[in-house]
């Protein structure tokens, strides 16, 4: 009796966990407010520990968790060759599909691992990080939703996320959100290479410079980064997968050959995320506007997975372009804090191998001479072929011995720090360049409120 009451107790057991398990990860296509989205998380956290990790980089003005759920095979820390990717949705608070988005891409993560062998390997090499809402005071604070704009666009002080961060063309002297600092911090923590932040009101894929002065190319109406090639490649990437934004575009609103754009070109913003995480956090953003409706109504959310769900797949992918390695003294000890970059796209803050010693530099296939560089020491020149057909999930691997003529114990921290200043500020004026032709006024005055 003993026995058969325990194997019915187990058999019982089991017929609940069968039970329980589809309702814990199985997500609808509806909108979430931040308790469900809490308990999603936590639960895809709980039953799949060993492949997520889930944590708050800190709390909105109202006190709410900024969660991000880290996907990968460590998903607790780095490991030395495995770049660093996020997703970022939702910081403006009114525009919706993203933060959906993410939360599906997160399902569908963690329930093909496995099972789709893309998936594995993009696991198996790669840490994944994804925040469903930057704004989640904004999210709650529409009591009516809107296509073009609803109360919760800004955060709970009333401040526009995407105006909030430092800027490098001229001073930002805005009130720093809590948001913003909490996201400035987490870049601090982490080796990221590839970003993408995702909001809603048009279609198209947009990315740096979103600010500038003449030497980045505004007197043409443009403002273009030293990696603008792969900014090209990577935002025709994303659209170029979503049959919407390489065809069938907004109504009544700017079309974008091929449905990418250069940030200035649309219209010029200070103090956006993209630019500050490029040139403070060596980490290439882009701008993913998704939706011509800013709050569609939930009926249209599984359309807008299935045309993003291919593309949100092939962006991660992308963070394995290019070249990557560690760089090391004689004795095979890894240099941290050593500039290395291609010697004809310098950085106006140059890039940095992180404490292991590591550098990623994402670039398409061909020839580049790196530029290895320590305070004090000659520079150290080095030649890479990217081949045209990269390795599957992997960027080329070069390590890098720098020939120290002797012991380098640290580099000075006055060394390290760039500062959050107008680093263009030194070059040609931009005061006339910066001020859009009619033609980009009117567009910036329609536009303004989809970034």
């Amino acid at each position: 009796m003993e026995v058969r009451a325990c194997a019915g107790n187990m058999d019982f057991a089991r017929l609940w966990l069968g039970l329980l398990l589809p309702l814990v990860a199985t997500l609808d296509f509806s909108y979430h407010h931040q308790e469900e989205m809490e308990a999603f998380l936590k639960s895809v956290a709980q039953n799949y520990s060993s492949i997520t990790h889930l944590h708050s980089i800190g709390k909105s003005v109202k006190g709410r968790n900024l969660w991000v759920l880290v996907v990968g095979r460590s998903p607790k820390e780095h490991r030395i060759g495995i770049p660093e990717f996020k997703y970022v949705a939702n910081m403006h608070g009114d525009e919706t599909v993203g933060r959906e988005l993410l939360l599906h891409l997160i399902e569908y993560l963690v329930t093909s691992d496995g099972k789709d062998l893309e998936i594995t390997n993009l696991i198996n090499s790669t840490r994944i990080h994804i925040m469903p809402s930057m704004n989640p005071d904004g999210f709650e604070a529409v009591r009516k939703p809107d296509c073009f704009y609803s109360n919760g666009r800004e955060n709970y002080n009333f401040y526009d996320l995407n105006r909030n961060f430092p800027d490098a063309f001229e001073f930002n002297n805005v009130s720093r959100q809590p948001e913003t600092v909490a996201v400035m911090e987490w870049l601090k923590t982490e080796t990221f290479v590839l970003s993408a932040n995702l909001h809603g009101g048009a279609l198209v894929a947009s990315y740096p410079f979103d600010n500038g002065v003449p030497a980045t190319g505004t007197l043409h109406s443009r403002s273009l980064t030293p990696d603008d090639d792969v900014f090209q490649y990577l935002a025709n990437t994303y659209a170029s997968r979503n049959p919407n934004m390489k065809g069938d575009q907004c109504k009544n609103k700017m079309n974008f050959p091929n449905g990418i754009t250069n940030g200035y070109s649309w219209y010029p913003l200070k103090g956006g995320m993209q630019d500050y995480n490029y040139i403070w956090a060596q980490c290439f953003e882009i701008t993913l506007e998704l939706s011509c409706c800013k709050y569609p109504r939930e009926e249209k959310l599984l359309f807008f997975w299935n045309l993003n769900k291919a593309s949100l797949i092939e962006y991660i992918k992308q963070v394995h372009l290019g070249v990557k390695g560690q760089v090391f003294d004689q004795s095979g000890n890894p240099l941290p804090n050593v500039i290395v970059e291609v010697q004809d796209r310098k950085h106006i803050c140059p890039y940095k191998t992180n404490k292991y010693g590591e550098y990623y530099l994402l670039l398409l296939p061909g020839s580049y001479t790196l530029n290895v560089t320590v305070p004090g020491h000659d520079p150290h020149l080095t030649k890479v072929i990217i081949p045209k057909k990269s390795q599957d999930f992997s960027a080329l691997k070069k390590d890098i011995l720098f020939p120290l003529r002797e012991q380098l114990d640290s580099i000075p921290v006055s060394n390290l720090l760039c500062p959050m200043i107008p680093l263009y500020s030194n070059l040609p004026s931009h005061s006339a360049a910066t001020k859009p032709s009619l033609f980009l006024f009117l567009v910036t005055l329609f536009h303004i409120l989809f970034k």
